[in-house]
């Protein structure tokens, strides 16, 4: 039987919390496929547009996904696009529909990787994009598509995409919530309908959450730790301030609802066995980890 890198994680119980990829802004393209390997890279867009949206979406740091509606469905002929600013209570989103999808050259990435508006008409409705892109690991096909095909028959399917690599494979069934920036991991359809769900309420799904994109993978694992403390479902219920790093330290600052402000210190640790990370990674690697050290009050 084929490795597959999602069984393998479920298998050795890795910890979801504090995994989400670090991203702050988001354009979200759409594009039937196929996207290849790297979509890109690989996908057949217009000359010369996929290089250029590599090079403007590194240089202004902006995660560029190609996305298309479940199924693969026919479009009418226009092309949406998305941006989003995962910035907490100050998170927005905004769309806009294009008559060809070269005109996505005449955005500005810039504008977006440093938090300003493009001008497109203000998105209220959350964004739920599920990771199917399965030629760039097969688990995200696998695993994805199922719940994106469930969340497309249900009461969220307008909400819903399949998207490009969004990060960390070995998790799929990967969701992210845009435009808070919110990862979910380890999902199959019966989870992802209790995610969307709980994102039509205003809340996060804990036993899922990987994390916030728009915080450090420690401040992530450090705001999951307070929530799961306290039973804190609600988007801003945990609201982060400043952040302290001292070598593998890090110290957060949370205003907590009810609890007033708190410091979270916690340790990055070392992972100790290797694995094999990824359905096509040529060597295995080891699995860094962050643990809780220190909750104390602010006085």
């Amino acid at each position: 039987m084929a490795f597959r890198c999602a069984t393998a994680s479920r298998a050795r119980g890795d910890e979801l919390a504090g995994t989400a990829s670090t991203v702050r802004s988001y354009l979200l393209l759409e594009h039937l496929g196929p996207w290849g390997t790297d979509a890109l890279r690989d996908a057949r867009l217009p000359d010369g547009l996929g290089a250029h949206l590599q090079e403007q979406s590194r240089r202004h740091r902006v995660r560029v996904l190609l996305v298309r509606r479940p199924g693969r469905r026919a479009s009418d002929g226009r092309t949406r696009v998305v941006a989003a600013r995962a910035a907490g209570v100050a998170s927005w989103a905004e769309a806009a529909d294009l008559e060809r999808i070269d005109e996505v050259r005449d955005l500005d990435l810039a504008a977006l990787g440093a938090g300003r508006s493009l001008g497109l008409e203000p998105e209220d409705a959350p964004v739920l994009a599920v990771c199917t892109h399965g030629r760039h690991d097969a688990c995200c096909a696998e695993l994805g598509r199922p719940v994106a095909l469930e969340l497309a028959s249900g009461p969220h399917a307008a909400a819903v995409w399949e998207a490009s690599h969004v990060g960390g494979d070995r998790f799929a069934g990967n969701l992210v919530v845009l435009p808070r920036g919110l990862y979910y991991g380890g999902l199959e359809p019966e989870s992802a309908r209790e995610v969307a769900a709980a994102t039509a309420r205003g809340e996060v799904l804990l036993e899922h959450l990987r994390g916030r994109s728009d915080l450090p993978m420690a401040v992530q694992v450090a705001d999951i730790a307070l929530r799961r403390e306290h039973a804190l479902v609600g988007l801003d219920d945990v609201r982060p301030g400043a952040v302290r790093v001292d070598h593998d330290l890090t110290t957060a600052r949370f205003a907590v609802a009810g609890r007033g402000e708190v410091d979270v210190v916690v340790r990055r640790v070392a992972g100790a066995d290797a694995h094999q990370l990824t359905c096509a990674a040529s060597r295995a690697s080891t699995i860094p980890g962050h643990e809780v050290v220190e909750v104390r009050p602010v006085s």
